[in-house]
Formats: C-alpha cells, structure tokens, sequence
C-alpha cells in the first residue's frame, strides 16, 4: 500500500513540474519600464512623466517639471 501511494505521489509531483513549465511566465518587474509607476509600461503610455502633456507634444517626455 505505501509503494503505491509513494508512486502515485511521485507522478503526481512530475505532472506538476511539466505542466508548470508550459505556463509562460510574466515578465520580470525589473524589466518592465514604467517612468512614472502608474502601471502603464512605457510602451503603451501617452504620458510616460505624468505630467498632464502627451508624449507627441511634450518636448521632454521624461521629466515632469518640464512640458
């Protein structure tokens, strides 16, 4: 009885450590550019400074404290 319990752990335990490596991971924090935290990656945001200018208009689109 315990040798198939043990068995049937083990696989277990194998099926969990395939199929976890199938899910793909987000990316690390560290990796994802956010100049102004507010969630929005760089990528993606209009306001990269948060400072209330969109990125085409604004002739430093890193620095808050000028538009």
């Amino acid at each position: 009885m315990f040798k198939r319990v043990t068995l049937i752990a083990a696989c277990a335990a194998a099926l969990v450590t395939s199929l976890s490596a199938c899910v793909v991971a987000p990316a690390h924090p560290r990796y994802v550019h956010d100049a102004d935290r507010d969630g929005v990656p760089n990528r993606y945001d209009r306001d990269r400074d948060n400072d209330g200018v969109r990125n085409r208009n604004d002739n430093r689109p890193y620095n808050p404290y000028q538009r």
